[in-house]
């Protein structure tokens, strides 16, 4: 026999948690897409050269790593290019990595805001999609697990006669 102090069982409040929790992160994966087309359908294309790698060690750059184990530096390029207005600009990228995605010499598409040119990034799926899709992907996982791990529970409290949760 189960006993209930009130209301929801312990087994509801985890389970929306769950739910509400995985919610959360496919919002906020939604955002950061909505953001990312947003940039991607205003921003305008210059041609950029990587000028340098700056290195940055300990690993608590926020961007891409490899592996969760490597401790290592990661460099992220320091890009130049020539905006619309004709001034020379440069920008470091905030996603980086180790072993370097890209080399000193190397030519890349540079996506910036004609408004902002500082606000500039690489053309590439990582700098767009790639926190996007971790959040987004999260999200629907746990909401998923949390949604079907709730259904399954009210069909057997159904089935076995009780009034679920």
């Amino acid at each position: 026999m189960r006993v209930r102090t009130g209301g929801r069982g312990a087994g509801w409040w985890i389970t929306f948690g769950v739910i509400a929790f995985g919610g959360l992160f496919l919002v906020i994966g939604l955002v950061m897409a909505g953001r990312s087309i947003s940039f991607l359908t205003s921003a305008e294309r210059a041609d950029g050269t990587v000028v340098a790698l700056d290195w940055e060690s300990g690993g608590h750059s926020g961007g891409y790593r490899k592996s969760r184990s490597d401790n290592g530096p990661v460099a992220h390029p320091v890009v130049e290019f020539t905006s619309a207005d004709g001034e020379s600009r440069s920008f470091r990228e905030s996603t980086g990595s180790n072993p370097p995605s890209y080399e000193v010499g190397e030519r890349v598409e540079v996506l910036y805001r004609a408004d902002s040119p500082k606000d500039a990034q690489v053309e590439g799926f990582v700098s767009q999609w790639l926190l996007p899709l971790i959040f987004g992907g999260v999200g629907l996982l746990v909401t998923g697990i949390g949604t079907t791990i709730a259904v399954l529970s009210r069909r057997r409290s159904r089935a076995a006669g009780a009034p679920g949760f």
